[in-house]
């Protein structure tokens, strides 16, 4: 027998072994399990240019009015002012589709509690902010059919780079559209306030549970604030990230709203301080501290919100 027939006869015997494999044992592992079209439902909310993907739904200019100033204005400022975090009157001028507006805020918004708001208040937010840039009227009510109509002024400004946003494109795998005519200094204009990351998240391994990611189990509901099975005292350091505290307030130096401090400062002595600060925390509002108003806090069980507040009037006097 030739070398030639060895290997065909060696290559035959081969096949015929595998051909004789069960049946299950061929390409299944036994991981994973089949995403179900809920699962993917819940993953599947990303909204295209020409509209495609944005819900049922609709929301006013004036209703969008309600919804920002209870989700929004405490970061972005009363009218999209705000200079510690984006700016929102200058939208106008990044992007080129209203509906990545709406894509967006559905998925991002309101910070840190992301795709908390109804399709109605997205809808309502995003004509609002469209509103508060002029490019659309106060009697504009944003919907699938409506919102994909609105021509942005950045609309023919704006290209997207041909190799990332259409499979027509040929992506630019050397870099080469990025090493010619490279700037030199790079401006910084805008950021986060000093320690807001560190202030809000802690461990950014306790965050972020909302849609129970496929390759992470959730914390079993009995772990999480405010379940009636929790046995634990709360913890109010933790509390203070999970409900977002943190995002405007610190112990000792004011970051958007006053810090703990001056607030324990304020009331030391008030034998109506809990009921009080219970009330303004749970209907919000501005004018104590300042003009940005503070949203309604819903989030907090009774019990923890009365453990934060003693937490806070126990704030020592500061030095």
């Amino acid at each position: 027998m030739s070398k030639s027939d060895r290997m065909a006869a060696a290559l035959a015997a081969v096949l015929l072994l595998i051909g004789a494999l069960p049946v299950q044992a061929q390409g299944k592992y036994g991981l994973g399990q089949k995403a179900t079209p809920e699962q993917i439902a819940g993953w599947n909310i990303d909204v295209r240019p020409d509209g495609a993907g944005l819900p049922d739904g609709q929301g006013s200019v004036s209703e969008g009015n309600e919804v920002y100033d209870a989700n929004c204005a405490s970061c972005h400022g009363t009218f999209g002012e705000s200079n510690s975090y984006i700016a929102l009157t200058g939208v106008a001028t990044r992007l080129n589709y209203a509906t990545t507006l709406f894509d967006y805020i559905n998925r991002a918004m309101p910070f840190p509690h992301s795709k908390s708001l109804t399709a109605n208040q997205v809808y309502a937010a995003t004509a609002y902010v469209l509103n508060l840039n002029d490019i659309v009227p106060a009697d504009f009510v944003a919907n699938k059919d409506t919102l994909p109509k609105v021509k942005m002024p950045a609309h023919d400004k704006v290209k997207p780079f041909p190799g990332l946003m259409s499979v027509k494109g040929t992506p630019d795998v050397h870099n080469v559209a990025c090493m010619k005519d490279c700037a030199k200094d790079v401006k910084v204009s805008a950021s986060l306030p000093a320690g807001f990351v560190e202030n809000l998240y802690g461990d950014i391994r306790d965050n972020f549970r909302g849609l129970q990611t496929m390759n992470e189990q959730a914390p079993p509901a009995s772990e999480l604030p405010g379940h009636a099975d929790a046995k634990a005292a709360p913890d109010v350091p933790k509390l203070l990230g999970t409900y977002a505290c943190t995002a405007c307030h610190a112990a000792d130096h004011k970051v958007i709203g006053p810090a703990f401090q001056d607030v324990a400062a304020k009331y030391r002595g008030n034998a109506n301080a809990v009921q009080h600060l219970t009330d303004k925390i749970r209907k919000g509002g501005s004018g104590v501290w300042g003009p940005i108003p503070m949203p309604p806090q819903s989030g907090p069980s009774d019990a923890e919100l009365a453990a934060i507040i003693h937490w806070v009037l126990s704030q020592p006097a500061k030095k």
